[in-house]
């Protein structure tokens, strides 16, 4: 049997998925975390799978995530759907577990985070409540496991006996109760047709779903009759469409609550969490706190706790480098073979590898702030700076995936409603530094900037979103000419974060730069290596520069001349990051043939800071990975547009890192 997983954003429905399931997708404490539909059999039923839909708020025909759900759920048709409620936001959520009723599967509704609602006093009626709205209703707590066996046994029992939702008229005697039944009436043979219910396809027909019109093929004439329908009913009650089919189920919403539902006098969890969002969500001290606690972070992680994990690991690598080095020279393999294993694979992933503390302690602080429900905030501060440039605060949640890994960002702009906001949030993720190009960053700091390394970091993050920033604002006021759209958001209250869900972050992350580094980056190592001992007609060669890669390099380097650098190995280290941004750390460490612990030594010698810091700019904006620019062209369905972006970063990284070289070559002049 199949299952379907259906809640609003921020109701815990990713949790109730890893405890049905036993898998360990990634909980989130902001919206858009699930921008795909996952699947994953239930523990103990290995016939039996579930599938963990977007979380929404309403099924309307607006974002690609709305249409996901209503399409899977009407034509995949589940053996029994699983709504999930915030027993704590009640009256919001039941706005979709109206509509899902209508659409007649056998459902059960699963009430979550009832400690929370029982520790602020409230309580909910249960039995009453299933019975007004005619589905079994199991009260859960999904962060613990409370009442995930009772949530099963009733979703198998539904699903076997094909139980359906007993049939509720949401609406009182009046227009909007005519308009439905009429529409009902004229679409009813087609909708059964498609197997579609007929009340849901009249309401969605009602507020102007396009595509479930188009499906009905209605004639012109029943069109005709429809909006005469629609027509009638708005002047009658007085509302457009939309607004008197909102009413009507927040007319039958309020009353159900009235009956069943006891609130608590003190909300000691909302208290609380509006006393410390008087500070983070400040009117001026919102941004301010948000860079003092990421300098923190990156403090922490760049010179104290990830630092000394990178050395220890650093070292550990090289002496094992050295102790295989040692090994084969005793068993007298052949010198190419030994350099391969050496000089490609000890250097190039090695030199990958020990930067993997420095991805665990971050995403070890940034999964605290996410699970806490800080990253919430920020995209909250965020809306009304993001609108001045032409877009809505949902587009940070896209920026901040962006943070983690390109790919998963540009997925993510699948939750934005508007066709214009998706386009340019597209264009402006791969500004936002992904965690690919820390080993970069970390090493580059660490070498010419010392104790300032975090400060480093920040600057390079900060400057990263500002471009990104100006580019939208740039765009908003050619190619994509228009107003963003409005931006509704639910901030959840703050929590202790889930130590679980913290530790599952970090090992997806640790294991993701692992295969990384033994996948994409193994083969960009032992491609960089063939290139640097070879020379054009492959015979093997003493000197690196009659090599392949010194012919490329060398041909490539007069463009990066005027940005600082001229060395045609750090040439040869961007084009590896193509394939992947650590690439360019295990490219500088094959073609300096030198160890992870003498790397550093041998790249102080090709720059000085100002360079330095020039090349870590031309990093950060240029190009992304080739993963990256083909979930771009999936994205937005376009080669041309794809193509135009990636050459247009390229161009933008090598103007604003030569401005940077240029003027502090001037501002270095004075002094």
């Amino acid at each position: 049997m199949m299952f379907a997983l259906a809640g609003n954003q921020n109701s815990g429905k990713t949790t109730l998925f890893n405890q049905l399931t036993g898998t360990r997708q990634h909980v989130g404490n902001f919206p858009g975390v699930t921008i795909e539909s996952k699947a994953g059999n239930i523990k103990g039923l290995k016939d039996d799978q579930v599938v963990d839909l977007p979380g929404i708020y309403s099924i309307r025909p607006y974002s690609s995530e709305e249409i996901l759900t209503r399409d899977f759920i009407l034509y995949q048709h589940p053996d029994a759907l699983i709504n999930i409620v915030d027993a704590t936001n009640i009256e919001r959520n039941l706005y979709l577990t109206l509509q899902l009723l209508e659409m007649r599967i056998p459902t059960v509704l699963a009430l979550n985070m009832m400690d929370e609602l029982n520790g602020s006093g409230s309580s909910i009626d249960i039995e009453k409540f299933s019975d007004s709205l005619g589905v079994p209703v199991i009260p859960i707590c999904a962060t613990r496991g409370e009442g995930i066996q009772e949530l099963i046994a009733q979703t198998k029992r539904l699903a076997q006996t094909r139980e359906l939702p007993r049939q509720l008229d949401f609406c009182s005697p009046g227009p909007v109760h005519r308009c439905i039944h009429a529409v009902s009436h004229i679409i009813e043979d087609h909708a059964e047709r498609q197997r579609i219910p007929s009340r849901f396809a009249a309401t969605k027909l009602i507020e102007g779903d396009n595509i479930l019109t188009a499906r009905l093929e209605l004639d012109n004439n029943e069109l005709d009759l429809i909006e005469h329908s629609i027509i009638e009913m708005e002047r009658d009650c007085g509302m457009d469409r939309n607004e008197a089919l909102a009413d009507m189920r927040y007319a039958f919403i309020g009353e159900l609550c009235h009956q069943t539902v006891k609130k608590g006098e003190h909300n000691r969890e909302r208290q609380r969490s509006m006393r410390i969002d008087r500070v983070l969500t400040g009117k001026y001290t919102a941004i301010p706190v948000f860079l003092f606690v990421m300098l923190g972070i990156f403090y922490f992680t760049f010179n104290v706790i990830g630092a000394w994990l990178s050395d220890l690991l650093a070292a550990g690598i090289d002496a094992l480098a050295r102790l295989a080095d040692g090994a084969l020279t005793v068993l007298e393999l052949n010198p190419m073979v030994q350099s391969l294993i050496i000089d490609g694979v000890f250097a190039g992933i090695g030199s990958v590898l020990s930067f993997l503390p420095l991805i665990v302690v971050l995403f070890f602080f940034l999964s605290v702030l996410e699970d806490t429900g800080y990253m919430a905030r920020i995209a909250f501060v965020m809306d009304k700076p993001l609108r001045k440039i032409g877009l809505s605060g949902r587009s940070i949640v896209p920026m901040l995936l962006g943070f983690g890994c390109t790919v998963p960002a540009i997925l993510a702009t699948r939750t934005l409603a508007s066709e214009r906001d998706r386009k340019m949030t597209i264009l402006l993720t791969p500004f936002m530094s992904c965690t690919a190009k820390i080993p970069i960053y970390a090493l580059f700091a660490a070498v010419f900037f010392g104790g300032n390394s975090a400060v480093i970091m920040l600057i390079l993050y900060v400057l990263g979103a500002a471009l990104g920033t100006l580019m939208a604002w740039i765009g908003s006021r050619t190619a994509f000419r228009g107003n963003s759209t409005p931006f509704i958001m639910e901030l959840p209250n703050y929590r202790f974060p889930s130590m679980k869900s913290v530790v599952v972050l970090l090992w997806d992350k640790a294991r993701d730069f692992i295969q990384r580094a033994f996948t994409v980056i193994f083969m960009a190592t032992l491609l960089i290596w063939f290139l640097q001992n070879f020379d054009v007609r492959l015979n093997p060669i003493q000197n690196g520069e009659q090599s392949l890669l010194s012919g490329l390099g060398k041909l490539l380097t007069p463009l990066f001349r005027p940005l600082g650098f001229s060395d045609w190995r750090l040439t040869t280290a961007l084009i590896s990051g193509l394939a992947a941004k650590e690439a360019v750390v295990s490219s500088l460490g094959v073609t300096m043939q030198t160890s992870m612990a003498e790397l550093p030594n041998a790249i102080e010698k090709l720059f000085s800071p100002l360079s330095a810091f020039s090349y870590l700019v031309f990093v950060l904006l240029y190009t992304p990975c080739f993963a990256s620019i083909a979930t771009m062209k999936k994205e937005l369905k376009s080669g041309l547009l794809t193509l135009l972006a990636v050459v247009g970063q390229c161009v933008f990284a090598w103007l604003i890192a030569w401005g940077v070289f240029s003027l502090g070559s001037v501002l270095l002049s004075f002094y």
